[in-house]
């Protein structure tokens, strides 16, 4: 089994109290915890070690939807304050973990997926129909741990995960999948969020793609050809003649 977390503790000072901290990093679960006591077990012991509040900070693409499922109803279940901090990325499953936290902070130049749950199946019609529903209940309850953090409409958050949605630091705050973006502390001044989230200027790309087709389509002109008169070719023959 690969650990997949990290937990670093600080004692409390005369000037800062205890803190813990949870690196989520990588895969969620590289073997899933379906049918495994162990593992779930062992996260669960080291959550529960110590009181207080927590940080967690996450950078993971995703992984096993059951393990996601029950790290959140773990922090969800932890007495303390647990604040998620996304400095990479949170996709997928891990997403789903982020929704934990009391508060969810995003970096500036963090990224947040959804998308519908995957599987691989074999058999014949009626085991793929069993997996096809199999899904679609993991999907409701995937939806239900953003409908809590959102606040959302599930047939809103459904379609969202049906486009596979890509988010921002300002479209996950703006859609309530995160409540504030992280920002560095630099005294009574503080750094203005964007107020645009996820920029695309269609007009800029498609000037630029113009011109980039109009270099490489450039027609070039043919040089212009002089017209002669009978009798300048008159002229040029007697001239000829001449010297001769």
């Amino acid at each position: 089994m690969k650990k997949f977390w990290k937990w670093k503790n600080q004692a409390a000072t005369e000037t800062t109290p205890a803190e813990r901290t949870l690196y989520l990093n990588g895969t969620i679960a590289e073997e899933s915890w379906f049918d495994d006591e162990v593992t779930p077990q062992l996260f669960k012991d080291e959550l529960q070690s110590s009181g207080g509040n927590i940080t967690v900070w996450i950078n993971s693409p995703g992984g096993d939807c059951v393990a996601a499922a029950q790290i959140y109803n773990l922090l969800m279940d932890y007495r303390g304050n647990v604040t998620v901090k996304i400095d990479g990325i949170a996709a997928s499953a891990a997403s789903v973990i982020a929704m934990a936290g009391t508060k969810v902070l995003v970096s500036p130049v963090s990224m947040l997926m959804i998308h519908n749950p995957m599987t691989v199946a074999m058999g014949n019609s009626e085991e793929m129909q069993k997996a096809i529903e199999m899904l679609t209940e993991v999907k409701e309850s995937i939806i239900n741990a953003y409908e809590i953090k959102t606040n959302m409409s599930r047939a809103k958050i459904s379609h969202l995960m049906d486009a596979e949605t890509w988010m921002d630091a300002g479209k996950a705050v703006e859609l309530g999948f995160a409540d504030e973006i992280m920002k560095r502390s630099i005294g009574d001044d503080e750094l203005e969020a964007p107020e645009v989230s996820m920029l695309y200027s269609q007009a800029a790309i498609t000037n630029s793609l113009m011109d980039k087709i109009t270099v490489k389509c450039r027609i070039q002109q043919k040089p212009e050809i002089k017209e002669h008169s009978v009798d300048d070719y008159l002229e040029q023959l007697n001239s000829k003649k001449f010297h001769v």
